[in-house]
């Protein structure tokens, strides 16, 4: 980077980590420090809330996805505004009157203290793996800009978020995730118009969505029902549907943004901002990640995007094969690039015309894609990395290779932006957790708010360390924006499977709700390691399971006074 996107990136830096500190003055008590007092007005809880899910994960893992499979991603997120409308109804205002800190509270009341720890348990490990990935993710972008290795990025990276989050707690997760936010979307649309800035004179954004719409890369929706197929209309309105309501409406890190709320219409508020925003800013992500496999159309994308691996399998015993296949790809590339002006040229022909120079195109990108193929297979074999990808570095790749100075400092700072609201959001909710269902509960149930305060800090950098070393294996399992849903997909549908329980089913017992969770919890583990199905569905089935096995185990429970 150049010196002007030094300085970008060191002011958005210094400016956050200041802003988070000086909030400090509203966390002397247990209250300020982990529900802001509940105070704060629904378009800031609406930001933080949107803030706390748009991560560096969905900036850099959904472009990379984009560029290699295109819109279909946009369907997990269909069943985004039905959920939101179930829990303004439901969940906002029965937690709210609860007058709880964690979602888990209120299931000691309704059935046990083991009920709630075993949840509470259960989220800590989800989430503290799924932060991990939320780090690991701005790091792919350090470790490629500054040339250091990924531990010094991850832990860089993690323990400067910790330190603002340890000390201004959820005051200033939310007030930094609204300045951050902003910073995110004025990138986005600076990245957008460099894009369209940077394609031939003779092809226009009309063209470029041709070209992208050839590939298949355009489909938002895809009618096939099929329990393998990660994204089609039905995993999004079922399986995604499920998800939500257990992310928003049992996940500590969501259930604590809209706790601080000055009311209970302002909480849902918060919540439908985010049904109606969310999907069209997905969209555009989407897009950007679309526009650059267009850009690579006419200018030369390297085979192997994560330079790293390039510069050890170019150096390593390897070589020869590696610059053998460089060559056939660059060859690829030519053709390919020669296919799509043709077609862009040909696109008012007549029909015959059309057709034909869209068969070539598409011959000419299968070749391009199968000689990239054979380059990452080279990879994994060199490397002996059987799990190898290089999809959540093609943003990165793009933005420090192609954008002008200042530029790349902006888009930088709006992707660590992303990562850090994300990730103090998250620390702060676990801290959350341990401090209240574990601490308070089970060791110090009568301390004074300011050892609660303390206890919250230690914890939130307990947690920041922990998700550091989770950070430093996610790169390698492949794209991040699907690595941190899979990690979710495994917990949140039991989680929310108990929740069903506690508030629909009134003949619901202790007894039912503790061994459901389990059953519902093996039952996910057992889909996704003897079956295929997608992981959006282990929503469902975990869910169901609970359900069905708590409400038989309840029947077992004959004192009409037990819970």
């Amino acid at each position: 980077m150049r010196l002007l996107d030094w300085a970008v990136v060191v002011a958005y830096l210094i400016y956050i980590i200041w802003d988070g500190v000086r909030m400090t003055k509203h966390s002397g008590n247990a209250e300020g420090y982990f529900l802001a007092n509940r105070s704060l007005p629904w378009w800031a809880v609406g930001l933080s809330v949107m803030a706390t899910q748009l991560s560096a994960i969905t900036l850099v893992g959904t472009t990379g996805q984009a560029y290699n499979d295109g819109m279909r991603f946009i369907q997990f997120y269909y069943g985004l505004p039905l959920a939101m409308v179930i829990l303004c109804i439901t969940a906002v205002p029965f937690f709210y009157r609860a007058k709880v800190f964690t979602a888990y509270e209120y299931l000691e009341k309704r059935f046990d203290l083991k009920t709630r720890t075993l949840t509470s348990f259960f989220f800590l490990i989800s989430r503290g793996l799924g932060v991990g990935v939320i780090i690991a993710a701005p790091s792919v972008i350090l470790s490629i800009v500054l040339g250091w290795s990924e531990t010094a990025t991850v832990f860089a990276m993690g323990l400067s978020t910790t330190v603002y989050t340890m000390v201004g707690g959820v005051q200033a997760v939310t007030w930094t995730d609204v300045k951050q936010m902003i910073i995110i979307f004025f990138g986005l649309f600076v990245c957008l118009f460099i894009i369209l800035s940077k394609f031939p004179p003779e092809v226009s954004l009309g063209d470029a969505l041709h070209l992208a719409g050839a590939t298949g890369r355009l489909t938002t929706v895809d009618t096939t029902f099929d329990l393998k197929q990660t994204y089609t209309l039905w995993s999004g309105l079922v399986g995604g549907l499920f998800l939500m309501l257990a992310y928003f409406g049992c996940d500590q890190s969501q259930v604590q943004r809209f706790l601080t709320a000055r009311s209970v219409g302002e909480g849902r508020t918060s919540l439908l901002m985010s049904a109606f925003v969310k999907i069209p800013m997905q969209f555009l992500i989407l897009l950007v990640g679309v526009l650059v496999f267009v850009f690579y159309q006419f200018q030369p994308p390297p085979m192997i995007f994560n330079r790293v691996e390039q510069t050890k399998v170019e150096q390593g015993a390897r070589a020869a094969d590696y610059g053998a296949l460089n060559a056939e790809y660059e060859k690829a590339f030519t053709a390919r690039q020669a296919a799509a002006v043709e077609y862009v040229k040909n696109e008012d022909g007549d029909e015959a015309t059309r057709a034909a120079t869209r068969d070539a195109y598409l011959a000419a990108n299968k070749n391009f894609n199968d000689a990239r193929g054979r380059g990452l297979a080279l990879v994994k074999e060199a490397s002996g990395n059987k799990t190898f990808t290089d999809v959540n570095y093609v943003f990165p790749m793009f933005v420090v290779q192609n954008m002008p100075a200042g530029v790349i400092g902006l888009i930088i700072a709006a992707i660590f932006a992303a990562a850090m609201s994300s990730i103090s959001a998250e620390l702060n909710s676990l801290a959350t957790a341990t401090t209240i269902d574990f601490y308070r509960r089970h060791y110090k149930p009568e301390a004074d708010d300011r050892h609660y305060v303390r206890v919250g800090r230690i914890a939130t950098g307990v947690w920041g360390i922990f998700a550091c070393f989770v950070a430093l294996y996610a790169t390698s399992l492949g794209s991040l924006i699907e690595v941190v849903n899979r990690f979710g997909s495994f917990f949140y549908g039991s989680l929310l499977g108990v929740f069903v329980l506690a508030v629909a089913v009134p003949r619901a017992r202790s007894r039912g709700a503790f061994w459901g969770l389990l059953f519902g919890i093996t039952s996910v583990w057992i889909a996704s390691r003897f079956t295929d199905i997608a992981f959006l569905w282990f929503n469902v089935i975990g869910c169901l399971v609970v359900v069905v096995v708590g409400y038989l185990l309840s029947l077992t429970v004959r004192d009409p006074q037990a819970r």
